[in-house]
């Protein structure tokens, strides 16, 4: 069922970046949406750990890396964020230089793409959820409000994905952060 919300938000995007075409700025490398923490569900933390699990099979030192990364930057949020941490709530925003620890820093590409959190799935093209439309601001340069409108597809991600978080045995908390995903 976890399988399936991602193929609906994946094909959903997949028309929302047909539709935006020339407007959309997202590219390997364009990775200013990938720094500060935000929070993901406890299916998200529980597909990245599995991305990460993955990538150990095939590629063990890119997967020690991400380790690496995501435990040091767990570790600057105990130390440094207000918040609390242990339940994995955020209370105020953190520090919004923080890169994603999953970022890989030489390319600007996410080590774990395809295990990335629903909120990293949706962000770039135009999306319209509850009557707003979100859209990354270095995508639709120049466009009027109508050109961004005609580009957005409708997805209530939220909705879909709240059924299989009351299903899930999962007992990692929700929400968590990336950093803290790997927390086990």
């Amino acid at each position: 069922m976890a399988e399936e919300l991602i193929q609906i938000v994946d094909a959903a995007m997949a028309e929302a970046g047909r539709r935006a075409g020339a407007w959309l700025a997202c590219r390997p490398g364009c990775c200013d949406c990938c720094r500060g923490a935000f929070e993901i569900s406890r299916l998200d933390a529980a597909r990245l750990r599995r991305g990460l699990a993955d990538l150990q099979a095939r590629e063990p030192a890119r997967a020690a890396r991400v380790g690496q990364r995501a435990a040091s930057a767990a570790a600057r949020l105990r130390r440094e964020y207000p918040g609390n941490t242990a339940y994995r709530v955020l209370h105020e925003a953190p520090d919004d230089d923080e890169p994603c620890p999953v970022l890989d820093p030489a390319t600007g590409t996410c080590d774990l793409y395809h295990a990335r959190p629903l909120a990293c799935r949706t962000f770039g093209p135009a999306v319209q959820t509850a009557g707003a439309v979100a859209v990354c601001e270095l995508c639709f340069t120049g466009a009027t409000e109508n050109e961004i409108a005609a580009c957005a597809v409708e997805l209530d991600v939220d909705a879909l994905e709240l059924p299989l978080l009351q299903q899930s045995e999962d007992e990692v908390p929700s929400p968590s952060l990336v950093a803290l995903a790997f927390d086990q």
